[in-house]
């Protein structure tokens, strides 16, 4: 089963940190996630850029608006994600620990959903 690990950054807990201590947040990170791919858990990962580089499209009723940067003002902000493989929910939580983002944001983690099966069911 498939699961999308969110990772959520708050710059002011970021800011917050010791001088390097993101830095080897970021290093274990990508160790980790070497490790993780090595053993087949691990199927993709990216970091964003920050949400002041996005744009939000819209369609209502119609018509088309794109404004510049994140839909809501919130003080975490989607920094990347891991697309993982586990048996379940508790094992694919057991893996977001080994991620350090929590510490200075927030990890969700969200089974995703069999496209092949929605496929089926809509007849495409």
């Amino acid at each position: 089963m498939q699961f999308l690990v969110l990772i959520y950054n708050d710059d002011s807990l970021l800011d917050a940190l010791p001088e390097g201590q993101a830095d080897d947040m970021m290093r274990h990170c990508l160790t980790n996630a070497d490790t993780l791919r090595d053993q087949g858990r691990l199927l993709g990962s990216q970091q964003l850029e920050p949400p002041s580089t996005a744009k939000t499209l819209r369609v209502r009723q119609g018509r088309t608006s794109i404004v510049d940067g994140p839909f809501a003002e919130t003080k975490e902000y989607l920094g990347g994600f891991n697309l993982i493989e586990a048996a379940d929910i508790d094992e694919a939580m057991r893996i977001a620990t080994s991620f350090p983002w929590a510490q200075a944001g927030a990890i969700e983690v969200r089974p995703v959903r069999d496209m092949n099966a929605v496929r089926e069911r809509v007849g495409a």
